[in-house]
């Protein structure tokens, strides 16, 4: 199991943050986007400060790009970082889709399934034509041609971020990894089932996919208060990120048995009561999807991780820069003692 970090850079001292972390031993960067900045852009940055360390997109948006110009800048980075890029996709959902980029929201699981397959062939050199059901390349009845891309091949990881079973199991058919979010490990079969079913579809295991987790973690004798904390900042998630009919979050927390608590802070939040919502987010979610905790109660929830097959716990990291890096520091020396009790 390795530690990587999330982190926005949109600053030098942001970036000077990242170079710390690989000095530290952090395994891989990933970088968000949302509406607010790109990932490619500081991603790209980052390759020209940094040696060693993973550079990854978490996530960039399916529909937000092209499926040829995600290929164009994934390759791009990939070139300028020798090789360290990967590239972390999701669907995001019809609020940032349609409200944002006015991209229709439609087909999510085959949009991903065929923007995988275009990245693939041009990242393979080939040259781009496809039929699909919602992409088709050239355009027809039109005077496109198929072109091949000018930059040279390039192998590129793809990790998706997926959460409902039909997506979880195109994640285990075709991806490199999976970006799994509001991941309790000891509820790992609700997810893990479906990719291990997409994988053995596509002739392979669950040991091929490569499966990241992103976890705020934080060190601290009041656990409590910082589990009511965290829990609190799911009141957004829970009410804000989709629609009332559809939020894969909330189906993803339902279906690991929150799923009364889920309906009523999604109401509250509705109807206007934010801060009510908050206080009814159940502690526990804040605690078993985070950690939270003493040094010991962290190692005994990275065993938890660890004996689930997961292969990068992504740290959302709080504070000033010191406390960042000294988090950080004692986060990656409790997953190499977990580490040694089960040498891979």
């Amino acid at each position: 199991m390795q530690v990587g970090v999330a982190a926005i850079v949109a600053t030098a001292e942001q970036a000077a943050f990242v170079i710390d972390a690989e000095r530290l031993g952090a395994s891989s960067v990933w970088v968000p986007e949302v509406w607010g900045q790109d990932a490619f852009t500081p991603l790209a940055y980052l390759a020209g400060l940094t040696t060693s360390i993973t550079l990854a997109s978490g996530i960039v948006a399916l529909g937000s790009r092209t499926p040829a110009l995600l290929a164009m800048s994934a390759m791009s980075v990939q070139s300028l970082s020798g090789g360290r890029f990967v590239l972390g996709l999701g669907t995001s959902g019809p609020q940032v889709m349609e409200g944002w980029h006015g991209v229709r929201w439609q087909s999510p699981v085959t949009a991903t399934r065929e923007t995988i397959d275009i990245i693939r062939i041009v990242t393979r050199g080939d040259r781009l034509t496809y039929e699909g059901k919602v992409f088709q390349l050239p355009l027809p009845d039109g005077p496109g041609r198929p072109l091949r891309s000018m930059m040279p091949p390039a192998g590129l990881p793809i990790y998706v971020a997926s959460l409902g079973p039909r997506n979880l199991a195109l994640t285990g058919e075709m991806a490199d990894g999976w970006i799994g979010n509001t991941f309790i490990p000891e509820n790992a079969s609700i997810f893990l089932d479906h990719l291990a079913a997409g994988a053995t579809r596509a002739g392979r295991s669950l040991a091929d996919l490569k499966m990241v987790i992103p976890v705020a973690v934080e060190f601290t004798d009041d656990v409590d208060e910082a589990a009511a904390r965290h829990a609190r900042g799911y009141a957004f998630t829970i009410g804000a990120m989709g629609s009332k009919e559809k939020n894969f979050y909330n189906d993803a927390l339902t279906r690991q048995g929150y799923g009364p608590d889920v309906e009523a802070v999604q109401e509250l939040w509705l109807s206007g009561r934010r801060e009510q919502a908050a206080e009814r987010v159940p502690v526990e979610i804040g605690l078993k999807t985070n950690l939270l905790g003493t040094p010991s109660m962290v190692r005994d929830r990275l065993r938890l991780y660890r004996d689930a097959g997961i292969t990068t716990v992504q740290a959302k990291l709080e504070g000033d820069r010191h406390k960042r890096l000294e988090t950080l520091d004692q986060l990656i020396d409790l997953v190499d003692d977990v580490n040694r009790e089960h040498p891979a």
